[in-house]
């Protein structure tokens, strides 16, 4: 499934290498979740900005889906209002009660998008109370997840395109096939330097999202 997005700048964000800007979805858009939790938190947008570390202009701009917002920056965000990212994630018409704690049928799978960054994750695990996650990453021409690191580790798969991909300073480029497996722990990074969607397999553990 392919991915768009509007590629925005975000005043507080590292910039991005010159690349193709995939076209906004609305759909994709996710800053009105963040407005409706902070305000039903009774928090401020000066409150939220300074437990996350950005700037009020910055989290404004991020309501009204106005900047591109980073992974990095959601998981702050999402510390702040004291919640887990998984909350952003948009519910799907549950499955049958009788095999939903195991089994995730395709037109079930809970999704998150990241506003302006190109990214679209899939959660494949039933849910997110045991020992790993298991997502599928679409990312779109010319997107870039930015730095990022947090506890754990993880392994993927590229199912197709190509994906570029940073640990720790390293760089290699993977194509269909190519597997790879670090600790969350080292600052990473992923791009799509292709023209094609990138659609990537991973396993997380302990859950992120």
């Amino acid at each position: 499934m392919a991915i768009h997005a509007m590629q925005l700048p975000a005043p507080d964000a590292p910039g991005l290498a010159d690349a193709p800007s995939p076209p906004f979805d609305p759909e994709a858009a996710i800053g009105e979740q963040l407005r409706e939790l902070r305000q039903l938190k009774n928090l401020t947008l000066k409150e939220v900005a300074e437990k996350a570390g950005i700037s009020v202009g910055y989290l404004s701009q991020l309501e009204r889906n106005h900047s591109r917002l980073p992974i990095g920056v959601l998981k702050k965000i999402s510390d702040a209002l004291g919640v887990h990212i998984n909350w952003f994630f948009q519910q799907q018409p549950a499955g049958d009660a009788a095999e939903r704690d195991i089994v995730v049928r395709a037109d079930q799978r809970r999704r998150l998008s990241f506003t302006g960054l190109g990214i679209t994750e899939e959660l494949l695990s039933p849910n997110l109370s045991g020992p790993l996650e298991l997502l599928l990453s679409t990312i779109a021409p010319g997107a870039d997840s930015e730095d990022y690191s947090h506890d754990g580790a993880e392994a993927g798969l590229v199912l197709s395109g190509t994906l570029e991909l940073w640990v720790s300073g390293r760089h290699f480029t993977l194509n269909e096939g190519d597997s790879f497996s670090f600790k969350s722990t080292e600052i990473h990074r992923c791009a799509n330097p292709g023209g094609s969607p990138t659609r990537v397999l991973w396993v997380v553990t302990p859950p992120h999202y």
